[in-house]
């Protein structure tokens, strides 16, 4: 087998979702370590008045594509815009760019589709199910197509405990959904998709599970292969450290914490946080592609199933998270924090309920309500609310463990040559994660907010000017609780009295102890 340079060298690949968080690095990646790859289509929709090209222009300008422009200046030559929209029929491909795309591609990579996990089933449908299906139907067009990978979710079967890399039997018949959803208005659909979801926790999870089903019976003659990916977040290597470029998942639950907004959520400590670096995402979907386009003579009909995971190899778990994110942003606070970072994790719905309360909407309210006295225009309670629709959608996969088979990723590294495996890997064994969560977070402070390292030691004098407000506070609040409660009732006193007393006694014995050792 040839090396995965040597692989995609004078190939055409096609690219649905390049404009996204794993599109973005996919397109990076490919050009800069597969610099022989002859092109590139990007398949991409006008945007606020964007066109195709002017959307790519802005998004091969960003800082991700840096590293890329300084060693190959000519790269964005090989990128080529389509315009197309995978909700419209025919994909909206002219049919110019349709006998292009049939006559030339010879890789296709399917990532698009809607990640909003609350979306309306109808809409969901559109763009992760009926999407796939017109691709694949345009795949099998194609007259030179070695493989077809589909980007899926490790989480398309979270309602089971143990997830093997295989393709499962939905319990409807996607057909028959297709054809309901057709003439169903949305307040039907509403109503039916908790029943239909069944044990899943949103519409996201259940249409990706029936997207794999659909490309497993749709696929035909075509080289296919699926990669699985967990909560994908910030690259751990590749092209540097850190990078992130938005506040989806756990990204923006890190920014909340950092700035101290969040404060309490429910998570079991012990539940593992099957994080997964996007690099390492991205090394291993174009090592997938390499292994099945190059089996191309001696495949068998079964599709490669890849689940992109850390948790079954190298598991790191949400109390360590939140140790390591809370430690991290005390070193290096983010600017304007609006309380120093502490956060609690509980399992228990009540006391949760009883600390976002206490911890987040009643401090909420009290900001905007001074914002209101001094005439500005209150904000908190909407970022609060904001965050609570957030915390939602994660508490499920805060809250649960699963068991991930992951030898068909075992295998894909087995079958790499030694250059390959530093190139592209992909090997979770490796990651070290206080180094990456450190880097993470840092990611959010510089590529997400765009802070400079340069105003840290401002955001530090602010934090340690909230620990004195914090102090002030709660001396304040001591002393009018003495006041009240304590000052004003003989058996109070008498109370705090003995309590004060026994205090002393038993630090005096333990005075007594230590220096008679």
């Amino acid at each position: 087998m040839v090396n995965i340079p040597e692989y995609y060298a004078g190939k055409t690949v096609l690219i649905t979702g390049a404009t996204g968080f794993m599109g973005k690095v996919l397109l990076e990646k490919l050009l800069r370590s597969c610099p022989g790859v002859k092109g590139v289509y990007v398949m991409v929709r006008s945007k606020a008045g964007q066109s195709p090209e002017a959307r790519i222009a802005d998004m091969i300008n960003c800082k991700l594509f840096e590293r890329l422009q300084a060693e190959q200046p000519g790269f964005a030559q090989k990128i080529v815009a389509v315009k197309s929209d995978l909700t419209q029929p025919e994909l909206d491909l002219s049919p110019e760019d349709q006998s292009v795309l049939v006559d030339g591609v010879d890789i296709v990579f399917h990532c698009a589709a809607t990640i909003r996990f609350n979306e309306p089933l109808k809409d969901a449908m559109q763009l992760n199910v009926l999407a796939t299906q017109k691709m694949l139907a345009l795949a099998r067009r194609m007259k030179h197509l070695e493989v077809f990978l589909h980007i899926s979710t490790a989480y398309a079967n979270c309602d089971r405990e143990l997830i093997e890399e295989k393709i499962y039997t939905p319990p409807v018949d996607y057909r028959r959904l297709i054809d309901s959803l057709d003439w169903m208005d949305a307040g039907l659909v509403s109503a039916l998709t908790p029943g239909l979801i069944g044990e899943r926790p949103n519409t996201y999870t259940y249409t990706k599970a029936l997207a794999e089903y659909l490309v497993q019976q749709e696929a035909g003659d075509l080289n296919v292969a699926i990669v699985r990916p967990s909560i994908v977040g910030a690259s751990w290597k590749e092209p540097f450290p850190g990078w992130i470029d938005n506040f989806n998942g756990p990204s923006g639950i890190f920014i909340a914490a950092g700035k101290g907004i969040l404060r309490t959520m429910r998570a079991s400590n012990d539940a593992v946080a099957d994080l997964v670096p996007v690099d390492v995402v991205i090394n291993a979907t174009l090592a997938a592609a390499w292994y099945s386009g190059s089996q191309t003579l001696t495949r068998s009909k079964n599709i490669m199933v890849y689940n992109c995971t850390t948790g079954g190899i190298n598991p790191f778990r949400w109390g360590e998270v939140e140790y390591h994110v809370i430690s991290t942003f005390k070193r290096n606070p983010l600017e304007q924090a609006f309380r120093r970072p502490n956060v609690n994790l509980t399992s228990n719905h009540l006391i949760n309920q009883y600390w976002i309360a206490v911890s987040h909407k009643a401090p909420a309210f009290l900001y905007d309500l001074y914002l209101r006295l001094i005439g500005r225009e209150p904000r908190m309670m909407k970022t609060i609310t904001r965050l609570h629709k957030a915390m939602m959608v994660l508490e499920y996969f805060t809250s649960h463990s699963w068991v991930w088979n992951n030898d068909n990723v075992a295998m894909l590294i087995g079958q790499m040559s030694s250059e390959d495996k530093k190139v592209f890997n992909f090997d979770v064994r490796q990651l070290h994660w206080a180094e990456y969560m450190e880097s993470y977070c840092m990611g959010t402070k510089k590529y997400v907010l765009n802070e400079e390292l340069s105003g840290l030691p401002a955001a530090r004098k602010h934090l340690n000017r909230l620990r004195n407000i914090r102090y002030t506070f709660n001396t304040v609040l001591v002393v009018l609780f003495w006041r009240v409660f304590i000052a004003r009732s003989q058996m109070a006193r008498n109370i705090w009295y003995f309590v004060v007393s026994l205090c002393f006694k038993f630090l005096s014995y333990f005075r007594a102890s230590s220096t008679m050792r």
